[in-house]
């Protein structure tokens, strides 16, 4: 990265650095910040509660990891942006309660209320989109001039698209969903995570592989044939013969697509929402995590952490698919190798930029015509090259019954991000109609009205 003006400390800042994830983020930047030149790392968040608590969790196991690297958390977002040459925005606007409320009103009529895939992704993108705005134009004012900010807040797809549609060209959207899979993918082949590449195509929770080769050897058609895929991977959600009717692997979330009727029915059998698990979750992690000292009692805060992400992620999509995760005690280790989420993500692109070599990624960025029938700027889910800097997406054969879903997802992404950029109640009636999971003009009406009184103390008038 070129410097203009400044003496060069590569800094990175986190807005949303309270969050429960916040020390996996922490993790994987401390354990590369050396390899990769970063010097100071900034996390912020504007909950001081949260803040106190998984922010200084972060900072404790950042200065065991590395104290030679300067780590700070703050409440000041001035403060962190400042010189950023690299942003990670992962925010709730409203928190978790918000999160219910917006999936218990699509829920109410009988339509998937998920955050990202469902009819609830709009209500959050409503709250999210004005606070990265902010974010964003801050960023423009007193970051470095090279600055580069990659998204991992919800729903991504649409937050990506409406960043851009601002003209903030320098956001990039990150999901760690696809890179999981194929690290997943590596573990039944017993061999490195670098050796499986996949050439994905689609949007953000709604993607395909079409491709999945090992040292370069086409590997997917043995791969579906493998029963452990449904046991020891993502693809546990889905049923073989949906599998064998595609021939591609699946992104997780297009359980939802696929299965819609299914994962109402499971929710309303379960009586609870994945985000009132969430949300309780949380509240009791930290009710228990507040009453000790993270400086003085690091490793038991640790367990604490440990107990509660666990439930967490045994829970996770099994009310919905009916599909339980296998039982087993979960452990963070801080000095382990770290397996990327989605730091790795952006930590993948750094190090191309920095080293000067070409790498393979999957990142949400403009589609530049890799995918036919879908506009160049429509933001996309795609495996990419990163070339000097440049995202050079990877051009594909699109199967056609995927590309009709990709299509018209993509349509509602685009309505939502007019109607968020010029509070058009009409615009966002006409999104949520096209939705594939909405599909009714009565329900979207209904919809859109409830989710703009939800979040009026958000989102100011719309008309």
């Amino acid at each position: 990265m070129v410097c203009k003006g400044r003496s060069f400390v590569m800094k990175i800042a986190v807005i949303g650095g309270g969050g429960v994830r916040s020390i996996f983020l922490a993790k994987s930047l401390m354990q590369q910040a050396k390899r990769l030149g970063i010097k100071h790392i900034v996390f912020m968040d504007n909950d001081s509660r949260k803040l106190n608590i998984f922010g200084k969790m972060s900072a404790k196991l950042a200065k065991l990891i590395d104290p030679d690297v300067e780590f700070e958390i703050t409440s000041n977002p001035e403060l962190a942006i400042k010189d950023a040459d690299y942003m990670i925005t992962t925010i709730r606007v409203g928190g978790d309660e918000m999160r219910v409320r917006d999936e218990r009103e699509a829920l109410s009529l009988g339509i998937l209320g998920q955050e990202t895939t469902g009819a609830a992704g709009l209500s959050f993108a409503m709250r999210s989109i004005p606070a990265l705005q902010e974010y964003c134009e801050l960023a423009r004012k007193i970051a470095s001039p090279d600055v580069k900010i990659f998204n991992f807040t919800n729903p991504a797809g649409v937050v990506s698209q409406t960043l851009r549609d601002l003209g903030y060209d320098f956001t990039f959207g990150i999901c760690d969903a696809p890179s999981g899979l194929l690290r997943s993918f590596a573990k039944l082949y017993d061999v490195s995570p670098e050796r499986i590449t996949g050439d994905c195509y689609g949007l953000n929770h709604l993607s395909y592989f079409n491709s999945i080769k090992l040292d370069g050897k086409e590997v997917l058609p043995e791969l579906l044939r493998n029963p452990d895929i449904y046991k020891k991977t993502d693809m546990r959600v889905f049923k073989p013969d949906l599998v064998n009717h595609f021939s591609c692997v699946l992104n997780e979330y297009l359980y939802y697509f696929y299965y819609r009727e299914e994962a109402v029915e499971n929710i309303l059998r379960a009586g609870i929402t994945r985000g009132e698990v969430i949300r309780d979750i949380n509240e009791q992690m930290l009710l228990e995590l507040e009453k000790m000292d993270v400086d003085q009692d690091f490793e038991a805060c640790l367990k604490v952490f440990e107990k509660w992400y666990g439930k967490r992620e045994l829970a996770y999509m099994s009310n919905e698919t009916g599909v339980k995760r296998e039982e087993s005690e979960y452990h963070f280790d801080i000095y382990s190798p770290d397996e990327g989420g989605y730091a790795g993500v952006a930590l993948r692109y750094i190090e191309a930029v920095g080293e000067q070599q070409d790498k393979e990624m999957i990142l949400c960025a403009p589609n530049e015509g890799a995918i036919p029938g879908l506009r160049d700027d429509d933001v996309v889910e795609l495996t990419c090259t990163i070339h000097k800097g440049n995202i050079l997406t990877h051009k594909v054969n699109p199967d056609p019954i995927p590309m009709t879903l990709i299509r018209q997802v993509k349509e509602y992404e685009r309505l939502a991000s007019y109607a968020i950029r010029n509070r058009s109640i009409t615009a966002a009636i006409d999104a949520l109609m096209v939705h594939p999971l909405v599909n009714s003009y009565s329900y979207a009406k209904k919809l859109v009205n409830r989710y703009i009184e939800l979040n009026q103390d958000y989102i100011g008038g719309w008309h």
